[in-house]
């Protein structure tokens, strides 16, 4: 009776498992795609700019990753749906799938190459092994690619702000005004969205029932990351915003004593 039970059940079973399979294979492959495209376009990048450094060309990389990852996000989130603050947990669409694959694909391109030439900190690295599991974890559930897709769309966000910042500097145009824009315009993204709109994005995930108790732990261990940052982020403003002022300072006292002298000259 129990083999013949046994005999029943295994053919289901065997669909069930050979469909995830061809499933596992498809998510696999999609992402190795998106491997060898960003390696493609990083290698291309490297050989139109063969007088720049290797870092030209992977903030090149880096910039168009963060256009394309917010208007792709961005479309998911605020037009195809569902919406992250009231449907975290959700089961993934195709289009949000394709769309972790796609930027997958890219963090893992971006940490090898970061571990291999140690351009980045521990922050920064910890950052990308937090994304690559939180993409991965989405795909194998099969859901909260809803959160994941908003949470990819408040990081990237101010990530083209941050490569132009870079490309500033090693061009000599950062000590200027728009310089200061870029800096006055991630700063304030950054602690709008990520922080802001961030915490609003972890309590909506924390009181629903719906995601699994570690997709929350991880939305909590990407948030602590923010926080990081942003410490670092508001250090540096307010260095700059000191520096300036007391540059401001001197020159308003340099034009005092000009004046100054110029009159007593006049006597």
């Amino acid at each position: 009776m129990t083999q013949c039970c046994f005999l029943r059940v295994h053919p289901l079973f065997f669909w069930f498992w050979s469909f995830h399979r061809r499933m596992a294979l498809a998510l696999c492959l999609q992402a190795l795609c998106s491997l060898g495209g960003w390696l493609s376009l990083y290698i291309s990048f490297c050989r139109l700019n063969n007088h720049r450094s290797y870092e030209w060309s992977c903030r090149l990389v880096t910039f168009t990753h963060g256009v394309l990852s917010i208007g792709l996000s961005a479309y998911i989130g605020f037009i195809d749906g569902p919406w992250p603050f009231t449907h975290p947990g959700s089961p993934n669409t195709p289009l949000q799938v394709h769309v972790l694959c796609f930027t997958l694909g890219y963090f893992i391109f971006d940490l090898g190459w970061c571990i291999y030439f140690q351009s980045e900190g521990a922050l920064m690295l910890a950052h990308h092994t937090l994304s690559i599991l939180g993409i991965i974890m989405a795909l194998v559930l099969g859901e909260s690619g809803t959160e994941v897709n908003a949470v990819l769309f408040g990081s990237e966000i101010t990530n083209p702000l941050l490569q132009m910042r870079w490309f500033l500097r090693e061009t000599g145009h950062y000590h200027s005004f728009t310089g200061d824009v870029v800096d006055f315009l991630f700063a304030a993204l950054f602690t709008g969205v990520r922080i802001g709109v961030g915490a609003h994005l972890l309590f909506c995930e924390m009181v629903s029932p719906k995601p699994k108790w570690f997709v929350k732990v991880g939305g909590v261990a990407m948030y602590a990351v923010s926080w990081c940052f942003m410490v670092s982020i508001w250090r540096f403003a307010w260095r700059k915003s000191s520096k300036k002022y007391h540059t401001w300072r001197s020159r308003r006292s340099e034009e005092r004593q000009v004046k100054h002298n110029g009159h007593l000259k006049t006597h």
